[in-house]
């Protein structure tokens, strides 16, 4: 048995932790092992990592609850990616007295892919690209950028570069959240709506909120009722903040045109999940924050720091 100390890197879907950062240093000073698979059990998680004394986690994909963290006596050190993991107990980190450390974040991704979704689902990308592998020919009519209305909810880092996104393609952009401020959208080219006002006159509606016990669940079955027929809504923020029941259900019965979803309330989606199925949804596995600029942020970021606590 090695008697270095052993770090388990978590949940590596594509398995390229090691190909997007050097660990050689690492390795010659720890047993380092990558799991590519994804754990849902408590009792599962606690055994696989209970031999550890280092745990490098993605951002939000196996939580780290103080009923886990009770039961990993070894465990010192937690390098989280991104600036901020919804899914670990911070207060209980601290109280047992284990290392938390974050990385940088690059924020080009989730703002690219959410312009990538809405510009897919308004032209039905996917769906002719399909028909055309199937021997068919224009069977859709897009939808126009210029002089439609977006509305976005969140006017932060991420809503701010959509809004830019919009006014370059000629688009109506109104915006509410419950703090903004008519002088901020004002600076972002923007119009301040109520939230009422924005569902109803939105021709796309995309949120870009942070999850907290005030946001979640902002966007109800009501909300969702206020919307045009013709509307699309999409998320690529976090799956809690919208009532994915009631948003499933408009889809179903068709109450909106379609939607753009990249985030879930349970990750990875399970494969009996409705979205998998409906034809007005166009469905991504939360991949906005899943770039090679990001990983090779996130994985360099993350060598540092075991580097720093290898050498004490």
């Amino acid at each position: 048995m090695s008697d270095k100390p052993k770090i388990a890197v978590l949940d590596d879907y594509q398995a390229v932790a090691f190909t997007m950062t050097d660990w050689t240093v690492v390795k010659q000073h720890a047993d380092v092992t990558v799991f590519n698979d994804h754990l849902v059990a408590e009792a599962e998680i606690v055994t696989r990592l209970l031999p550890f004394e280092a745990v490098c986690m993605m951002r939000e994909r196996t939580p780290l609850t103080r009923q886990i963290l009770s039961q990993l006596p070894n465990l010192k050190l937690i390098i989280s990616t991104g600036k901020r993991n919804a899914s670990v107990d911070e207060k209980a980190v601290e109280e047992l007295g284990i290392t938390l450390k974050t990385t940088g974040y690059f924020g080009g991704g989730a703002p690219e892919l959410t312009w990538a979704m809405l510009m897919a689902i308004a032209r039905n990308i996917t769906v002719e690209n399909a028909n055309l592998r199937n021997g068919m020919w224009q069977t859709t009519i897009g939808t126009d950028l210029a002089g439609k209305t977006i509305g976005i909810i969140g006017l932060g880092n991420i809503g701010t570069k959509i809004a830019a996104y919009a006014n370059a393609f000629d688009m109506n952009v109104i915006a509410w959240s419950e703090n903004l401020t008519e002088e901020k959208t004002a600076a972002a080219g923007v119009k301040l709506v109520s939230k009422e006002t924005l569902l109803k006159e939105a021709d796309f509606v995309t949120i870009h909120l942070i999850l907290s016990h005030r946001s979640r669940g902002i966007i109800s079955q009501a909300d969702l009722d206020l919307m045009k027929p013709t509307a699309y809504f999409i998320n690529t923020s976090r799956g809690p903040l919208v009532d994915e029941k009631a948003l499933i259900n408009v889809l179903q019965q068709k109450k909106i045109a379609g939607a753009a979803v990249d985030v879930y309330d349970i990750e990875p989606l399970p494969t009996d999940h409705p979205f998998r199925k409906l034809d007005n949804i166009l469905a991504t596995p939360h991949v906005g924050y899943v770039t090679e600029n990001t990983y090779r942020l996130f994985y360099g970021d993350t060598v540092t720091e075991l580097l720093k606590w290898l050498n004490g």
